[in-house]
């Protein structure tokens, strides 16, 4: 019976874990792609407005307007989804750790987190292992929550429109999906 309530406890932390991904962004891994499937407090869809600040890139591989498929797991539905890019911009983005403002289990290294989107930012780039306080909306309790840095990557990010795989609601402007979680169509 230990045994049992020590596995269900194990299965539940790696659902709750929000966007963990310890490999890399196209892992196969069975945790990993458990962690990803329970989004439920996740917004999806964005108003488009983004972080003052935050550049346009100089020369993306997508434009706005072009499509790409998306190659990573961020949650259901979305890995092989077809996405209209909206937005691209050059910053740093980041994996976090955090625990929700309202109560919760940690959330460990959910993607991504923008340069943009961390308060007091200032210009150089974050380190991992940085103490940082999210002003990100992406999922509830993130706005505020403290968080630490896991790691840090200069790239350009894309906002996206897509319609899940698996026949959801179209989502419209999705924060954030780098260049290597795309693949030409």
């Amino acid at each position: 019976m230990k045994k049992q309530l020590a596995l269900i406890g194990i299965t539940a932390m790696l659902i709750m874990s929000g966007c963990g991904n310890t490999g890399d962004s196209n892992s196969n891994d069975a945790a990993d792609t458990a962690a990803h499937q329970d989004h439920s407090a996740m917004n999806h869809s964005s108003s488009g407005d983004v972080p003052e600040g935050l550049k346009e890139a100089s020369n993306p591989k997508y434009k706005v307007g072009e499509t790409a498929q998306i190659t990573t797991d961020h949650m259901s539905g979305m890995k092989g989804a077809e996405a209209t890019i909206t937005g691209a911009f050059d910053t740093t983005v980041y994996t976090v750790s955090y625990t929700p403002v309202n109560g919760g289990e940690q959330v460990t290294d959910h993607k991504w987190v923008i340069h943009e989107e961390i308060q007091d930012a200032g210009s150089e780039p974050f380190t991992p292992g940085s103490e940082v306080v999210l002003l990100a909306d992406h999922m509830e309790g993130m706005k505020g929550a403290e968080a630490t840095i896991d790691t840090a990557k200069q790239t350009t990010v894309y906002m996206v429109d897509f319609t899940p795989t698996t026949d959801g609601e179209p989502v419209t402007n999705h924060k954030w999906v780098t260049e290597e979680e795309l693949a030409a169509m």
